[in-house]
């Protein structure tokens, strides 16, 4: 009962309605009623009972519209009256109340009215009997917003909500053009509650969504709920940093071979969902050039073509930093490229003025996962999406690598004049950068004896600079130096290619020749004689002093005597001494005092006399000390050679049980076997491609890919492997989380699986194929909700690393109609995947050859037997139909047969029915047959005889 008051003609009535709701027939309800005087004066007031037929009432707000119209018939009175209505006029503020009883007595609502006389004035206070009723609303609109054209399942949710109190029943119809799985399209909303409905749509084609649902709701009719949206594709660009706009194309120029340039780019994702992206270097794509100068003679490129055969691993030509992350929607992220164009290695001699190669490369940022042309086909029938479906973004790369081409004029080996020590040799040195296109910045090492003037500079492109090389000695002799010259450039530190920043360094080196020869000058010795005094500098004997020695000279000093080689002054007993004694010098004898080996002999410079060999007994062993010595060494000899045979005899122990088996029977390994013969047919067999690594930090490249693909893929399909991780490398592995690269190389697909026409109550199997480039274990898991694939087994997989699977899709339907859903994957448990699974689901269906068929007689065949013909009847499902003939006679006996009456016909088969005229007296000449499938439709066959 609603709580509201009105004022009028300064009366106060509290309620301003009597409302009974949820009123059930045969009970008894009450309402209080309150009227007060706001006048300023006595007032009288008076209360009057319902005095009409009562009639049939609406309700305000709900989808009945207007009220029904009155019943004039006498019905029994529902509402009543208790009041004691005041005989004297009502003082100013003062109120009566009065009671209202409502016994209803069917289930319906109703309406009546009470009359207030206040002096003169009436007014009326409605009154309102209303039955349990359910009051439906739904929501209007349903806005998907923005969407990708990924194949997932959207699903939004809509509100049913019932403000009455009894259980409302609402159906929703929806005929458009777009897909909506709607669940569930009809039910009941209890009281007082609000019920959920998902609406699911298909996110495979780009475009704009715009459709209407009706919805049927008890009590309100039909209602329309638009269902807005739009799906655009995932785009990526490639952006310049400093313009902004769309970049196709990044020239680097020309740079010299080994050093480095670098260029940044935004990546921007047009979309309004987050990406995962990786960057793949196309090698062998439509209008690449590696290595290849262009601006040669056609013969000369043609020549060179095998180049791009060569086995080259690209990815240190460019390197890209990032080069995979994940963006958020319409974010942007910096990208560093570098190129470093290397110098290859040719099959034949070129000069290197002549070594230009112009680069052309296409670097591809790929959504993970989103690869065309990765799966080969299979035995299965499945393929993989093609690359229309997949979303990427080219941008070129071009670039030219030229060699270092220095000229030096006289030559790169210079010989200087003979120099005396002390004095300097100078040669001006011309150096021509032949280069058109680039300048050569130089420096000179620091080379001994030599000097070059500047040691830096810069040589422009067609310019030269002249450097003055000096030769000045420090010492006697002849030099032959190698001067390297370092070519200086900008490079990057490819160990860590995630910050990409160039640095200066010295990438190519040139070496050039100095020869130079030092003399001495000649300088005669003078000899005196020493009157007594020995000098600070004298000889042996002390007799000769040479002075001027402060300079080398090129005779030695005559108290140096090769007295070893000479027996001038041999002792006649001592010269035909041969043994092994050591020769003593004559200033050594300070030195003889020190403890000697006791087995030593010495003999004097000159006469070869045995010298006396003092050995001190203070510091010389004794005989039992040196035995002693002795025995100690040789116990230290005999342990370590003990150690070492026993570690020979294990070795050998082990070698034997090692080949003492049944399966070895000791044969030397290629002992008597013969070389195969190799033919011509060999060489010419094409190479097998070679398994590039994979680093973490190095870029993807296409011919890494295909390699990797290509080993996996050779191996047979393994089939029902493991569900569940249970080694203890596949629980490691398993719980792996994979970088986009690696997730890039794990195709699973395809990402579409279309069953085509399908006939309901059939079985279809379409393969989901899984193909593992990784050199880890994988594990996928498959989650299908729907039942239409809960056939579909099995849906938990470890796959091994390098290996290709594949899962049976099953489809099953009892629905005609068109099928369209997706399910999810996850790989390890963390990375989630999507495939769209599409289908039409046709009715069982038999096709007749034809509807009208015309027996004439055959010549040359008995009597009876010659009006005969057959109809074929074809099964275009792949489900078994069964069928059943019945003729259709009415009144009369049909004189035509049809031969069988009832089979059935096999998936994509046909059968042949023969119908037969039975001619006699009266017999009718047209006849009908109806041919009734099995859960199909029913088709005419109309026979008549000519």
């Amino acid at each position: 009962m609603a709580e509201r008051w009105r004022d009028v003609c300064g009366v106060r009535i509290a309620p301003a309605e009597l409302r009974f709701s949820d009123a059930v027939p045969g009970s008894c309800y009450r309402a209080a009623l309150t009227v007060q005087n706001l006048r300023a004066g006595a007032c009288r007031l008076r209360l009057l009972p319902p005095h009409k037929p009562q009639v049939r009432a609406g309700r305000e707000g709900g989808g009945g519209g207007c009220p029904r119209p009155p019943l004039c018939d006498q019905r029994p009175r529902c509402f009543k009256l208790i009041v004691e209505n005041p005989e004297k006029p009502i003082a100013s503020g003062l109120q009566f109340k009065a009671v209202v009883e409502y016994t209803p007595k069917c289930a319906e609502d109703l309406r009546d009215k009470l009359t207030l006389l206040i002096d003169d004035d009436l007014v009326h206070i409605p009154l309102l009997g209303l039955i349990p009723y359910c009051d439906l609303e739904i929501e209007s609109e349903v806005n998907f917003g923005e969407m990708i054209a990924n194949n997932k399942l959207v699903t939004k949710e809509i509100s049913i909500a019932n403000r009455g109190t009894t259980s409302g029943i609402f159906r929703i119809s929806y005929d458009g053009v777009v897909l909506l799985h709607i669940k569930p399209a009809r039910g009941v909303v209890k009281p007082k509650s609000v019920r959920k409905i998902g609406v699911d749509i298909c996110t495979d084609v780009p475009g704009v969504i715009k459709e209407m649902v009706k919805v049927e709701l008890e009590n309100r009719g039909w209602t329309e709920v638009w269902v807005k949206g739009v799906v655009v594709e995932q785009i990526l660009k490639v952006l310049g940093v400093s313009c902004g706009k769309v970049l196709k194309c990044i020239n680097f120029g020309p740079l010299y071979f080994g050093t480095s340039k670098t260029e940044q780019i935004h990546l921007y994702n047009e979309s309004p969902e987050c990406m995962d992206w990786v960057a793949v270097l196309e090698e062998n794509a439509i209008g690449g050039e590696m290595g290849t100068d262009l601006q040669g003679s056609t013969d000369a490129v043609l020549h060179n073509l095998s180049l791009k055969n060569k086995d080259v691993d690209v990815s240190t030509l460019v390197l890209c930093a990032p080069n995979q992350g994940t963006l958020l929607p319409y974010e942007k992220t910096l990208i560093t490229l570098c190129f470093s164009p290397q110098k290859f290695e040719r099959d034949f001699e070129v000069n290197d003025k002549s070594l230009i190669q112009d680069y052309v490369l296409f670097l591809r940022f790929e959504t993970v996962g989103k690869r065309g042309g990765c799966l080969q086909n299979f035995s299965g029938g499945a393929t993989a999406t093609t690359r229309s479906n997949s979303r990427h973004v080219d941008l070129a790369l071009m670039g030219s690598g030229f060699p270092v081409v220095l000229t030096f004029k006289p030559g790169t080996v210079i010989n200087f004049k003979d120099c005396y020590l002390g004095e300097q040799a100078q040669v001006v040195c011309t150096m021509k950068n032949e280069s058109k296109f680039l300048p050569v910045t130089f420096s000179f090492r620091k080379t001994a004896h030599f000097n070059v003037s500047p040691e830096r500079g810069k040589i422009k492109k067609k310019s030269e600079k002249e450097v003055m090389i000096s030769f000045s000695p420090r010492q006697l002799g002849t030099f032959e130096m190698k001067q390297i010259i370092d070519i200086i450039g900008t490079g990057v530190d490819k160990n860590n290619v995630n910050v990409l920043k160039t640095s200066t360094k010295s990438f190519h080196q040139i070496y050039l020749t100095l020869l130079g020869v030092c003399k001495s000058k000649q300088k005669s010795i003078v000899f005196t004689i020493n009157p007594g005094l020995t000098p600070l500098i004298s000889n042996a004997t002390g007799q000769f002093v040479v002075r001027g020695t402060g300079q080398l000279s090129d005779t030695a000093p005559v108290a140096i005597l090769k007295s070893t080689q000479t027996q001038i002054h041999t002792h006649r007993k001592n010269r035909n001494c041969k043994d092994d004694a050591l020769i003593a010098f004559p200033n050594d004898r300070a030195a003889s005092l020190r403890p000697s080996e006791w087995n030593k002999k010495y003999r004097t410079i000159f006469t070869k006399t045995e010298r006396y060999n003092y050995v001190d007994p203070e510091f010389a062993y004794t005989d039992s000390e040196r035995l002693l010595r002795e025995a100690n060494k040789k116990h230290y000899i005999d342990f370590i050679s003990h150690l070492r045979q026993r570690r020979l005899e294990k070795e050998a122990a082990r070698q034997f049980y090692l080949y003492n088996n049944p399966v070895s029977i000791g044969i030397k390994p290629a002992e008597g076997l013969k070389s195969p013969h190799i033919s011509v047919a060999d060489f010419l067999k094409k190479p097998q491609p070679k398994m590039l690594p994979l680093d973490d930090n190095c870029l993807l490249t296409s011919r890494k890919l295909a390699a990797i693909v290509s080993k996996s893929t050779n191996e047979g399909v393994w089939s029902w492997l493991s569900p569940m991780p249970s080694s203890t490398q596949e629980k490691e592995d398993c719980s792996l989380t994979l970088t986009h690269k690696q997730l890039h190389q794990i195709f699973i697909g395809p990402c579409t699986i279309d069953f085509g026409d399908v006939c309901v109550y059939s079985t279809t199997t379409k393969e989901l194929h899984i193909i593992n480039n990784l050199s880890v274990h994988i594990w996928i898991q498959i989650e299908i909700e729907v039942a239409e694939l809960q056939e579909t087994s099995p849906l938990s997989q470890v796959v091994p690393p390098l290996t290709k699977t594949y899962i049976p899709v099953v489809f099953e339907t009892t629905t005609v109609g068109m099928f369209k859903t997706s399910f999810i994957y996850k790989i390890n448990n963390q990375h989630i995947g999507h495939v769209l699974v599409i289908a039409r689901a046709m009715p069982i269906e038999l096709q007749l050859s034809t509807t009208e068929l015309i027996l004439s007689p055959i010549p040359g065949c008995l009597a009876g037997t010659e009006f005969r013909r057959t109809v074929t009847v074809c099964n275009p499902r792949n489900h078994p139909a069964g069928f059943t003939w019945r003729s259709v006679t009415g009144d009369r006996k049909s004189a035509f047969t049809i031969k069988p009456t009832r089979g059935f016909v096999e998936a994509y088969s046909d059968m042949e029915c023969e119908v037969t005229w039975h001619p006699g007296f009266n017999t009718p000449e047209t006849g009908q047959f109806i041919l009734h499938v099995r859960k199909g439709n029913p088709i005419n066959l109309k026979c008549s005889a000519k």
